[in-house]
């Protein structure tokens, strides 16, 4: 059976730097997609924050020879 193919494709996957986000952007991008993975790496609780499992990610992807990028968070003030 072949594979279902993504290629020229965009996918963003939210909760990518673990678990079945992560397992879906890795698939995702093995079968051709171009994949944002986007992880703003907080608490269940929604507390803190980091992209270092998202970055780690897109660095997986890029290893393997395909294209992934991680959205930098921006913070805006009100005002």
């Amino acid at each position: 059976m072949s594979d279902i193919r993504f290629d020229g494709r965009v996918a963003i996957v939210t909760g990518a730097g673990t678990g079945l986000g992560k397992s879906h952007a890795l698939e995702l991008a093995r079968r051709g997609a171009k994949v944002v993975v986007n992880d703003l790496g907080g608490s269940v609780s929604g507390e803190g924050g980091s992209l270092s499992a998202a970055e780690s990610v897109v660095r997986e992807i890029t290893d393997a020879g395909r294209r992934g990028h991680c959205p930098r968070r921006e913070r805006h003030q009100d005002g």
